[in-house]
Parts: C-alpha cells; sequence; structure tokens
C-alpha cells in the first residue's frame, strides 16, 4: 500500500491534550470485524467483550523521564537532550537526540541540574541524534534516580503543552514495571485497578510482554511505497509463561487479546514455524501494514492514531483497511479523542 492511503484531515482540537479525568472513563469505539458494526461505549465496558479463559497480554514497559533540560559547558547555552537508549550501562553511552542541534559538537560537556550530572559528547549519530556518556560514578540505582529527579515526562511533541507533575502518573500504565521506554504503550493507559479486576474475576487471563517503546513509534513515514520504509529497532522480551498461556488459549479456541499495538509488534516477531508463540527475546523491527497475515491475536485494543502513522497501519492491517478508516471517519464526527492522551478502540 502507499503512504498517502493513509491521509486524512484531523482537526488538531481533535488532539487529546490531557487524559480524562478517571482513566477507564475515556470512551471506547468498538469494531466488529466480521459484519462492521461499531459501538459506542465507555473503556470500562470492555469486561462485557470477553468470557472466561480469554487471554489478554500486555507491555508492561516502564516509561522514565527522559527529557532532559541542561547547558553547554563555557557558554551556558541551554539545550535539550532526549535519551533514546542506552548503549552500554557499565560506560554508560546513551543514545539521544539534541536540540538545538547545531551547537552540540563532538567533545562538548552538557551539564543538568546544578552540575549535579554532566555528560560528554562523543559522536555524531544523524542530524539531531548523538552519542554521549554520562560522567557518573554511582551504581545504575543510583544514576536512574538522579534521572528520574532532573529529567521531565517525554511527551510527545504533538501535545502542545509543557509536561505537568500529573503526568509523572498518567503517562504510565497502572502495570509498568520494568523501566526501559520513552513513550507510553498509550492503550494500556485506560486500565484501571477496578478493570483489572473485574477481568480476573471474570476468569480472563492476564499476562505481559515486555517491549520498551522508542521514538520510532512517532517518527513520520517519509516514503511512499511503504515496503521501503523501515522501523526503529526496540528491545523486547517475551516470557515462557506468557507463550504457554497464549497458546493454551490458542489450542482452546478462545480469544487472544493483544493490548497495544506494542503488543502486537512483540507477539508477532515471536512466532515459530508451527504458528505457535515462542518464548523470545532480542530485537524488533517488524513493521506491519496491510495486507499481513496476522498469526497470533484476534482482537486488538489501540488508541485513534494520527494520520500517516505506522500505528493507524497496524490497526488498518488488523481490522482491514476500508473498516478501520471508515471508522476513523465516524471517530471524527463523533468527535472521539486522538492520539496518546485520546479514547481507545476495540477491535474484535
Amino acid at each position: 500500500m502507499k503512504l498517502s492511503a493513509f491521509k486524512f484531515d484531523l482537526p488538531s482540537s481533535h488532539i487529546a491534550l490531557r487524559p480524562t479525568e478517571n482513566r477507564d472513563e475515556s470512551r471506547l469505539m468498538v469494531i466488529h470485524k466480521d459484519t462492521g458494526e461499531i459501538e459506542h461505549k465507555i473503556f470500562k465496558d470492555i469486561v462485557d467483550y470477553f468470557d472466561e479463559g480469554d487471554m489478554m497480554v500486555i507491555n508492561n514497559t516502564k516509561v522514565f523521564p527522559a527529557r532532559l533540560y541542561g547547558n553547554k559547558e563555557k557558554t551556558g547555552a541551554k539545550i535539550e537532550v532526549f535519551l533514546l537508549r542506552e548503549l552500554n550501562k557499565e560506560m554508560k553511552l546513551w543514545d539521544v537526540l539534541v536540540d538545538p542541534a547545531r551547537k552540540i559538537r563532538v567533545g562538548n560537556k552538557l551539564y543538568f541540574g546544578e552540575g549535579e550530572l554532566v555528560a560528554e559528547v562523543i559522536d555524531n549519530t544523524t542530524s539531531r541524534g548523538r552519542t554521549i556518556r554520562f560522567l557518573f560514578d554511582g551504581d545504575e540505582t543510583d544514576f536512574y534516580k538522579m534521572i528520574d529527579r532532573l529529567g521531565e515526562t517525554p511527551l510527545p511533541k504533538r501535545i502542545e503543552r509543557a509536561a505537568e507533575p500529573e503526568d509523572r502518573e498518567r503517562f504510565q500504565t497502572i502495570y509498568a514495571e520494568h523501566v526501559g521506554a520513552v513513550a507510553a504503550p498509550t492503550a494500556g493507559l485506560h486500565f484501571t485497578q477496578q478493570v483489572m479486576k473485574r477481568l480476573e474475576i471474570k476468569g480472563i487471563d492476564i499476562d505481559p510482554i515486555t517491549l520498551h517503546v522508542g521514538l520510532g513509534t512517532f517518527r513520520p513515514v517519509d516514503v511512499e511505497d511503504l515496503t521501503k520504509h523501515k522501523m526503529d529497532s526496540e528491545n523486547y522480551i517475551v516470557p515462557e509463561s506468557t507463550a504457554d498461556r497464549v497458546n493454551r488459549a490458542l489450542d482452546e479456541k478462545r480469544r487472544v487479546v493483544s493490548v497495544g499495538t506494542t503488543v502486537m509488534r512483540t507477539l508477532e516477531s515471536s512466532v515459530s514455524a508451527s504458528g505457535r508463540l515462542k518464548a523470545n527475546e532480542g530485537w524488533t523491527d517488524k513493521f506491519i501494514f496491510p495486507q499481513y497475515d496476522f498469526k497470533i491475536c484476534n482482537a486488538l485494543v489501540t488508541n485513534f492514531h494520527l494520520p500517516e502513522s505506522t500505528l493507524l497501519m497496524m490497526a488498518a492491517a488488523f481490522g482491514g483497511y476500508d473498516l478501520i478508516m471508515d471508522a476513523y471517519q465516524t471517530a471524527i464526527k463523533e468527535k472521539y479523542r486522538f492520539f496518546t492522551y485520546g479514547d481507545a478502540m476495540l477491535i474484535i
């Protein structure tokens, strides 16, 4: 398919700048693939669509405050450093984006806080990309405590406001556990302890994978021919216990639900030759767009995504291009809220 097939007019007023007051009271559009029926619900109603023995897979990655503001040595020029991924724990090497990039050169030292944290630029990677080394003598726990204190919640640029204290909690799923993401797995943001408990009481298994979401999630596609687009790699883990439960659900012809596109990418990156999920860990740059033959999940929870985004493309691959693009027009007409803090869609 072509990039232009995923272009649509999205009024800026439809992009949610803040989350709903209660996580599980965001809106939920339910799309039935077999009939094309569209229902308008509240997220907490999601429990009604699943039965005992069904399986939900969640992403338990944890977002860290990846946006740092500091100063350049000597000149004191203000700079922004966005931490993308740790390259070497012992040496504290990081792949980062810097702004303004023209002022940041190899050899420069960068100071954060009151000089409590210092980094040295050691390489250029892309026009805005750099490799930096933090000059920090403490252990990994102390280092992340420092980042947690000095860093800012990494809201996407399309949320056009500064991060606020409340974002520390709301830009995180309630089941976040393993630190490593610079963006939230947004489908999971709607879940509350009450919804999780109701699912558990109903007999629905909920098991995790981990995929540390990177900024590549939001990187624009700049080629018309989608086969030529290259996704950024992201680190993932599929535990053996999750693989076992998913495979049992498949064997029993139960529903397997992917909570988010990050989960879907992970599961589809870990399929065995026999079409079953295998325990695995590594890096994935899998790009899913129509037409794609999904091997594991038969239901998907996802948010409403921006035009021409890879996340929209995956949703269209799963739900069917025509049905999903029609649903998006319905969402605009019905004033659904889009993007990270927006409303949810369940495709079954």
